[in-house]
C-alpha cells in the first residue's frame, strides 16, 4: 500500500522520522514538493496535499498531489522510500493504477519517488521498465542534489534528514540562520524552524534539551510544539497502564483492517496525535 510514503523503516544509518517529517513538510509547504521535481514553486497554489481513502479497495494514498480544479494538470502520486524494497514497483503502479479505474477525475498522472540514495532503489524493473522510462515517473536520490537546488531552505531541510550526524547540527544551524534573514513571516518561519528542530531532536534522540539547544544555538526549546511532541512519543514508548493501555493495543488490529487514523480515535476516545504514533512505531518495527 502506499501509506509505506509516511510510514516506513528508515535504514540505521539515518536516525530520523522520515514519516513525519515529509509529511509536514509536503502539508506545510507543498512548494518543497515542486521544487523537488524542477517545478515552478507557485505551481503548489493550484494543488492540494492529501491523503486518499478507496473504500471500496480498503486501501489508502497517503502522498498525493490533486489539482484544485485544472483538469488539464496531472495527478502527483508521491512516495518517500527509505527502505530497500524489491516489489516496491508493483506495489506503487498496482495501487496507482488501482486508483485512478475508481476516481471521477479525469487528469493525467505522475509518479515521484524520494530515496535517500540510488543504493535504495533496488526494486524489481523489468516488467515496468516502459512506465520508468515514459517521463511519467520521476526518481529524485536526495544525495545526489546539485548545489545550486540547495540554496532553496526547503530543498536544505529536505536533504537535512540524510545529513550524516557529524555535520548535521552545522547544517541545521545555517538552515535556522537563512530561514531567520530570508523568512519574513513570522508563522512561516516558525513552522520550518520546528522541521528543522525535529529532524535534528530525532537524529539524536539521546541527547537531551539542553544539549539539543546548544547544538542548535536555541533556548526555550521545550516551549516549542516539536519538543512537546517529541516528549509525548517518549511517553507513549514507556509503559501505558489501565484503559488507555487497553485501547492502544487495538491499534495496530483497526489499522489492518483498513480504518484511518481519525477512525480510529474517534472509536476508541483517543487523542488522534497518540494513534498515529502507535501507527508509526508498529511500522518502523516490521
Amino acid at each position: 500500500m502506499l501509506t509505506h510514503y509516511l510510514l516506513t523503516t528508515n535504514p540505521a544509518s539515518i536516525n530520523v522520522k522520515t514519516d513525519t517529517i515529509f509529511y509536514r513538510l509536503f502539508q506545510s509547504f507543498p512548494s518543497i514538493f515542486f521544487e523537488l521535481i524542477n517545478q515552478p514553486p507557485e505551481t503548489a497554489d493550484t494543488y492540494q496535499f492529501s491523503s486518499i481513502e478507496v473504500k471500496q479497495l480498503a486501501f489508502r494514498i497517503d502522498g498525493v498531489f490533486l489539482p484544485k480544479s485544472n483538469a488539464s494538470s496531472p495527478i502527483y502520486f508521491v512516495e518517500v522510500q527509505f527502505q530497500p524494497d524489491k516489489k516496491f514497483y508493483s506495489r506503487f503502479f498496482t495501487e496507482i493504477f488501482l486508483y485512478l479505474d475508481k476516481t471521477e477525475l479525469t487528469n493525467n498522472w505522475r509518479g515521484v519517488v524520494v530515496y535517500p540514495s540510488s543504493s535504495v532503489d533496488i526494486a524489481e524493473t523489468e516488467r515496468y521498465i516502459e512506465l520508468l522510462t515514459s517521463g511519467r515517473i520521476r526518481r529524485i536520490y536526495l544525495d545526489e542534489l546539485d548545489s545550486a537546488a540547495e540554496q532553496s531552505i526547503g530543498i536544505g531541510t529536505v536533504k537535512l534528514v540524510i545529513e550524516p550526524e557529524s555535520s548535521a547540527a552545522e547544517k541545521a544551524r545555517k538552515l535556522i540562520n537563512l530561514t531567520k534573514q530570508q523568512i519574513t513571516d513570522e508563522i512561516t518561519q516558525r513552522e520550518f524552524l520546528e522541521l528543522i528542530e525535529t529532524i535534528i531532536i530525532y537524529k539524536f534522540p539521546k541527547k537531551s534539551r539542553e544539549e539539543i539547544e546548544k547544538m542548535l544555538g536555541l533556548s526555550e526549546l521545550k516551549q516549542t510544539r516539536v519538543y512537546q511532541e517529541a516528549k509525548l512519543e517518549g511517553k507513549l514508548e514507556g509503559k501505558l497502564e489501565g484503559k488507555l493501555e487497553g485501547k492502544l493495543e487495538a491499534v495496530p488490529f483497526m489499522l489492518s483492517l483498513g480504518a484511518t487514523l481519525e477512525q480510529i480515535a474517534e472509536a476508541l476516545g483517543i487523542d488522534v496525535e497518540l494513534v498515529r504514533l502507535v501507527a508509526v512505531k508498529l511500522n518502523m518495527n516490521q
